[in-house]
């Protein structure tokens, strides 16, 4: 059964009042089956001198009147237009579909709207308020936006965006005219650009895409000399930029590197055009080191930029070893990236030490001790630091001995000892050299001068002899000290003097002597009690200078 609205008369008193107040309230006359439905009513931007109705009747819509009122406007205010001179422009039959009228008002303004619908069956409904409202404003529009090119390439990357503002004003739909001064917005995805019209309305802008795949759209902004304008936007222009291949040469493709060190990549980069490969300036190039699971994430471990000849030099710190990584040039809008393995191996530093004395026997007596800082470095199989010598501490270094590394620790800061003794030379400069390996860093010593004067105690004589019992001797003798191969006295020091009587095993010590500055024993005058054989010998111990002298001796017959 069709619904049928029936209205008291009283509804439609006020319903006839609502014609001049622009309410909400809508009369419908009786009539067999459904009446007219507004579903719509509407100004699209692209048309603001026109309104759309969009209805729908159980019968075909015969006739359409739309009434104009000022939004704000107090109740009982005339309406400022009307327009009823339809024709429908989508649906078939009239039952339903959307109908369009030209409108025409005397101001610019927003506008509520109430529609009368009648259809074929008589059925009438007047004064239904549409939801939406009248935009009865100047659209500002766009309509020869370009981008040229829309395919960019090296040789070829600025790109030009321009077009002309038009004003049309409703109250004259035919005489759109040029809006000049007025700004102009070109948005990206990613950028925005502001410009402005020139009096003839015409906009230019310029740049550099910073993204291979773009689209541009083109917009008036508002302006104080359209106020309320609708501001139509431009449809979307793409643009794609064409990337032209790169490549680059490497000084080599594998640094070793002492832990604190710097190492150098050199090269050039190019880029292919039309015009066939070319140097490529101010490209950004870089070593990436790879780490994680399965080398996923990357760190940066150098960087640099070409000059204006595609010149690069890289220099590469060992703080960011990249065992596994590549050079790569980075990719732009323009670019291509080319990428090159590459590896990076640091050793690490090591701290090596040394203490070494001589003996009085010739014997080198070293202890030492050496580590490394850094957790990511690990002791060889085996470590041994190897004691060398040499005549003047900077040619000729000899091995004297290999010593082995005690690990006790085996780990980062702490650490390791070595040690020994053996026969050397009475004159040599010593330092220790650990030779390092794949993860360490070789260590020296700073070289350190020990020497050991060999000595000797010349014309030894105890006199007078023979000698009646206790009488006074007198001991003579020169201690001297060997430099190079001349022979020195060696003055404020002194042997020791022994006593060996006729018949026994042994000598026993006397006493001490003492030189004068010529190395000469000084005088001592000694009672001779019995026979028996005197002797000196430079043997006490004197510190890291001198060795000990061969004992010389000498007979006395006491009479």
């Amino acid at each position: 059964m069709r619904r049928t609205a029936l209205l008291s008369a009283a509804t439609a008193t006020v319903l006839a009042a609502s014609m001049l107040t622009g309410s909400a309230v809508a009369q419908a006359d009786t009539a067999p089956g459904g009446g007219p439905v507004l579903d719509d009513a509407d100004a699209w931007y692209a048309y603001p001198g026109m309104l759309f109705v969009t209805a729908h009747s159980d019968n075909p819509i015969t006739h359409i009147t739309a009434h104009f009122s000022p939004v704000g406007s107090q109740d009982g205010t005339a309406q400022a237009g009307s327009t009823e001179d339809f024709t429908q422009q989508s649906g078939a039959d009239g039952r339903s579909g959307i109908w369009r009228a030209p409108v025409h008002l005397a101001e610019l303004g927003e506008y509520r709207v109430t529609v009368d619908l009648e259809d074929s069956s008589g059925a009438k409904v007047t004064g239904v308020l549409s939801p939406q409202t009248l935009q009865y404003q100047t659209i500002l529009t766009i309509p020869d936006f370009s981008v040229t090119p829309t395919r960019p390439d090296y040789l070829h990357q600025k790109v030009t965006a321009e077009g002309t503002v038009f004003a049309e004003d409703p109250r004259h739909p035919d005489a759109s005219v040029p809006a000049g001064d007025l700004p102009v917005g070109i948005a990206s995805r990613f950028s925005r650009i502001r410009t402005k019209t020139g009096a003839d309305g015409h906009f230019v802008a310029s740049f550099l895409p910073t993204v291979q795949s773009d689209d541009l759209q083109a917009y008036p902004d508002g302006s104080s000399a359209y106020p309320g304008a609708i501001l139509l936007g431009t449809s979307e222009q793409d643009i794609t930029v064409v990337q032209a291949p790169t490549r680059f040469t490497a000084s080599t493709h594998a640094l070793d590197l002492r832990q604190g060190t710097t190492g150098t990549v050199t090269g050039r980069a190019e880029v292919q055009t039309a015009d066939g490969w070319q140097p490529l300036p101010h490209a950004e190039l870089g070593l990436f080191g790879l780490g994680g699971p399965n080398g996923t994430s990357q760190f940066v471990a150098a960087e640099t930029t070409t000059d204006d000849h595609g010149l690069y030099t890289l220099r590469v710190p060992s703080d960011s070893p990249a065992p596994t990584g590549e050079l790569a040039l980075e990719p732009t809008p323009f670019q291509q990236t080319a990428v090159q393995a590459f590896s990076l191996h640091v050793a690490y530093t090591t701290h090596l030490d040394m203490a070494a004395t001589l003996g009085d026997d010739s014997r080198l007596h070293v202890s030492g001790w050496m580590y490394y800082s850094d957790q990511r470095a690990h002791w060889p199989k085996n470590p041994a630091v190897v004691i060398e010598y040499s005549k003047d501490g900077k040619t000729g270094w000899k091995t004297a001995s290999t010593l082995p590394v005690k690990l006790r620790y085996n780990k980062a800061n702490f650490e390791e000892d070595f040690g020994a003794s053996f026969k050397a030379p009475n004159d040599a400069y010593w330092r220790a050299r650990f030779d390092g390996n794949p993860d360490l860093a070789g260590s020296t010593t700073t070289p350190a001068h020990l020497r050991r004067y060999a000595t000797r105690i010349t014309g030894f004589n105890v006199s007078p002899e023979p000698i009646r019992k206790n009488g006074l001797i007198h001991l003579a003798g020169t201690l001297q000290y060997l430099s190079g191969t001349t022979w020195k006295p060696l003055t404020d020091d002194g042997p020791d003097l022994y006593f060996r009587p006729r018949g026994a095993s042994a000598y026993h010590y006397v006493s001490s002597l003492g030189t004068d500055s010529k190395g000469r024993i000084a005088n001592v005058v000694l009672k001779a009690t019995q026979d028996g054989t005197w002797a000196v010998a430079f043997n006490r111990s004197t510190g890291s200078r001198y060795l000990k002298s061969p004992m010389v001796t000498d007979y006395v017959d006491v009479r």
